[in-house]
């Protein structure tokens, strides 16, 4: 069962040639350019919401929307599953551009400088100037992209359902190099100083050098698969595992720091986890939210929903956000675990929202796309 799960489903880079960012436990920028908000796929902000927020406008889209919006400038940049994708203008949300690829998207874009790149359910990869939508290029992997690009100098990083990590030059798409894991990887790469990250279907915890391609250091067993996105705070790495754990991991020693089981019912998580200060917050598909403490692994709080959510959990400041498959976006203290707000669709939020500058971006699986604010 497990294994057929596998199966399917900031301050800026300076332009096409950019250098990287130092690392930050949370974004401190107006954008949210990557699908979990920095480089080391934190799940986190300083910015904060307005305590009321409404919304202020709202964008159809021609089908439903599975991946996170990308806010970058005065873009806001999403992609349906059909294979349209669409920047949108931030301040109004009057569509500038779309392009249709005839595929379909499942995986968020990612910005740098003046261009984004996304990585398409037949395995390609294309780069985009973001302000015209023109195509620069577009490469071929064997396998459906499930997760976001990355960024390192110069280069461009996508993982594919092929079991390989590639590495893309950015001005031209040639490959740099590639990492063969030994299963299926459905993650976005996770970018911590000249280390790359991957949880895999092959249950290990990959970690590769970015200047050679090569593994840094011998994987990390998890006990399990998973489809999660690591999150990186430090020398710590912390990755949810399809059997029911959440794991704490020193990525330098190759340690287990703790792992994080339900004493009282089995979980099974599939979205990834965000840490922001102390705390790390996940959640299952058996409707709960967790908060972990990010040093002992003990729980803090637990919230229990309607439904599941299938989206990540996001932390803004002192929030947290929770995109349900019931439709409801629920905003619950971070310190507490207690509502704070919930706004209602008819429909369902597969895909997990961005946070910039004030102002909240969710789509959702009828292809509305909006952005709350005072």
């Amino acid at each position: 069962m497990l294994n057929r799960l596998c199966t399917f489903v900031t301050l800026f880079f300076l332009g096409i040639f950019g250098v990287v960012t130092p690392s930050v436990s949370a974004a401190e920028s107006d954008d949210w350019a990557l699908a979990r908000g920095t480089p080391e796929s934190t799940g986190a902000t300083k910015s904060r919401v307005p305590d009321q927020p409404s919304v202020v406008w709202e964008f159809q889209a021609d089908e439903a929307i599975e991946a996170t919006p990308i806010v970058a400038g005065n873009r806001v940049f999403v992609a349906d599953v059909m294979g349209k994708l669409y920047a949108i203008d931030r301040k109004t949300g009057k569509e500038i551009w779309s392009h249709n690829f005839d595929t379909g998207f499942v995986a968020a874009a990612a910005v740098r400088g003046d261009h984004l790149v996304i990585g398409d359910i037949e395995g390609n990869l294309y780069s985009i100037v973001a302000e015209t939508g023109q195509v620069t290029w577009q490469k071929a992997t064997e396998g459906e992209i499930n997760g976001s690009a990355a960024f390192f100098k110069e280069n461009v990083l996508v993982a594919s359902q092929d079991g390989k990590l590639y590495c893309f030059k950015g001005d031209d798409g040639a490959i740099e190099w590639t990492y063969q894991t030994d299963d299926q990887v459905r993650c976005s790469p996770t970018i911590a100083g000249d280390r790359t990250f991957l949880g895999g279907c092959d249950g290990r915890l990959h970690m590769v050098d970015l200047e050679t391609g090569e593994a840094a250091s011998e994987p990390i067993p998890l006990g399990g698969p998973t489809g999660s996105t690591p999150a990186v705070d430090g020398d710590v790495a912390i990755l949810p595992i399809m059997d029911g754990a959440v794991l704490s991991l020193d990525w330098k020693t190759g340690k287990e720091l703790w792992r994080f089981v339900d004493p009282n019912r089995p979980q099974e998580y599939r979205s990834s986890a965000a840490i922001s200060g102390d705390t790390v917050v996940v959640s299952s598909q058996n409707k709960q939210v967790e908060a972990i403490s990010l040093k002992t692994g003990k729980s803090k709080w637990r919230y229990v929903m309607k439904r599941r959510a299938d989206a990540s959990p996001v932390i803004s400041k002192d929030d947290v956000w929770i995109a349900a498959t019931d439709g409801r976006l629920i905003r619950l203290s971070l310190d507490e675990g207690t509502e704070r707000w919930v706004y209602e669709i008819r429909g369902s939020f597969v895909s997990s929202p961005a946070i910039a500058g004030g102002q909240l971006f969710a789509a959702d699986d009828n292809g509305v796309v909006r952005c709350f604010s005072k």
